[in-house]
C-alpha cells in the first residue's frame, strides 16, 4: 500500500497558479550549464540546480562536491507539457551532455558529475529508454553511450548562489565553460545536431 502511495505521488502533476505542469531531471556535470540549457526551451516554467541521488539529507555543496555524500549535481525542470513534451526535453539533455564517458563531465571529475535521467514516473522511463535507444542507433559518435536511467529520488536545492548562475555572473560563467572545453566537446560529439 505504502509502496502504491509513493509511485501515485511520483506521477501526480504539479499544479501552480492554476496551471497543470510536470518535472523532469537531468543529471548533466555541472548544473549550471544544465540550467543554461533548459531554460532556452519555450514551455520551461522554471530550473532549480540542486542534488539527487544521494544517501545524506540536506547535503551542502562542499560535501557533494567532495563526492562523500553520492548525490549528483541535477537540474530539475518545471514545465508546461501543454508547450513542451518530455521527449523534447530528452533531445536537449542529450544534445547537452556528453553520454561517452560516467563519473565525469567535461573538466569535472567524480561521481557527483556523472550523466543521469531521473524519471518520476514509469512514462518518463519508458520515453527515457526509447530516447537512450534511439540515439544508440543514430549518434553521430563511435563510442557506447553511458548515460544512466535510474528513478528519482529526493531532491535538494543547491544553494541561492548557484541559481541561474550563469545569469547572475556571465563573465566568470564564460570562462568556466570555456576553460571546461564544454562546447568544444558538445560540438565534437553531435556536430550539426547543435545546430537545430
Amino acid at each position: 500500500m505504502i509502496r502504491f502511495l509513493v509511485v501515485a505521488l511520483l506521477v501526480i502533476p504539479t499544479i501552480v497558479n492554476g496551471q497543470n505542469l510536470q518535472k523532469a531531471t537531468f543529471a548533466a556535470g555541472c548544473f549550471w550549464c544544465t540550467e543554461e540549457a533548459f531554460d532556452k526551451l519555450p514551455g520551461v516554467v522554471s530550473t532549480t540546480s540542486g542534488y539527487m541521488g544521494g544517501q545524506k539529507k540536506h547535503p551542502t555543496y562542499e560535501e557533494v562536491s567532495a563526492g562523500s555524500t553520492g548525490h549528483a549535481e541535477v537540474v530539475q525542470v518545471v514545465y508546461d507539457p501543454a508547450k513542451l513534451s518530455y521527449e523534447r526535453l530528452l533531445e536537449q539533455f542529450w544534445l547537452n551532455h556528453d553520454p561517452t564517458v560516467t563519473n565525469r563531465q567535461f573538466c569535472d571529475a567524480g561521481s557527483q558529475y556523472r550523466p543521469a535521467i531521473f524519471y518520476h514516473s514509469e512514462e518518463q522511463k519508458r520515453l527515457a529508454e526509447a530516447s537512450k535507444a534511439k540515439w544508440e542507433k543514430d549518434k553521430p559518435f563511435r563510442q557506447p553511450i553511458l548515460t544512466a536511467i535510474v528513478p528519482a529520488g529526493e531532491f535538494w536545492p543547491a544553494e541561492d548562489y548557484h541559481q541561474d548562475y550563469y545569469k547572475k555572473n556571465p563573465a566568470r560563467y564564460r570562462f568556466y565553460v570555456t576553460g571546461c572545453g564544454r562546447y568544444d566537446r558538445l560540438d565534437q560529439l553531435w556536430g550539426a545536431l547543435r545546430k537545430k
